[in-house]
Parts: C-alpha cells; sequence; structure tokens
C-alpha cells in the first residue's frame, strides 16, 4: 500500500498547455483532475453528469446562458449535469476538476479543444 500523499502544486508544475486536464487520481470511478487554463474555452454541457470546479490559483468565471459565476482561489462551484457553460480565465487559472472517470472535456462537442480523456500525471 503506497501511503505517499498527492501535492497538486507540484503535478501542476509537470505540464504548461491550456485546457488539456490530467488525472491525479481515482476515487471510485471518479476522477480528480488538474487543468491549467487562460482565455476562453467553448460552450458546451455534460447532459449526464454533474462537474466540480475548484480554484487553486488565480479567477475562473463560469459563464451561463443567463449570467455566471465568478470563483477565487479556494472556492469551488457545482455545474449541474446538462447546464450549458463556458469556462473563462483572463489570466492563468489552475483548477481542480472532479468528474466521473471518462467525461470528456468538451462534453458532446468534439473540436479542437477536446483533449484526450485518460492522461494522468
Amino acid at each position: 500500500m503506497d501511503y505517499s500523499s498527492i501535492n497538486l502544486q507540484e503535478k501542476l508544475t509537470k505540464f504548461s498547455e491550456h485546457w488539456s486536464p490530467k488525472i491525479v487520481v481515482q476515487m471510485n470511478d471518479y476522477h480528480f483532475k488538474v487543468v491549467k487554463v487562460q482565455g476562453e474555452f467553448i460552450w458546451h454541457d455534460h447532459p449526464e453528469t454533474d462537474e466540480v470546479f475548484l480554484v487553486l490559483k488565480g479567477q475562473l468565471e463560469i459563464h451561463f446562458r443567463d449570467g455566471k459565476v465568478i470563483l477565487e482561489e479556494g472556492e469551488m462551484y457545482v455545474v449541474p449535469k446538462g447546464l450549458e457553460h463556458k469556462p473563462v480565465a483572463e489570466s492563468e487559472c489552475h483548477i481542480l476538476l472532479i468528474e466521473p472517470a471518462g467525461t470528456i472535456n468538451t462534453g458532446d462537442v468534439i473540436n479542437e479543444k477536446t483533449a484526450p480523456n485518460d492522461v494522468w500525471i
């Protein structure tokens, strides 16, 4: 049994690309992913699951068709399943995502922002 802790800050030093989540651990059927974001993402939803955003560094806006939520460091928000949203970060922001294993970052939309789905770091 490995009793080592997982250092999220150290994991974040291992990559530089934006909008490409990396899995750090699995709990039951859920992945905990770190991701660096900057700029605007795309409008998308996840019809089958909620999605948790926890800001580790910086500020993140999550836009909805009828408003937005602004998250500062240490704050989190749960986007309900099926709710269309678009994350935006003016400056680089580090996030922890918690979502079921196999969740695609762009939901049902497949384009240049769609990241590989099973990358561990």
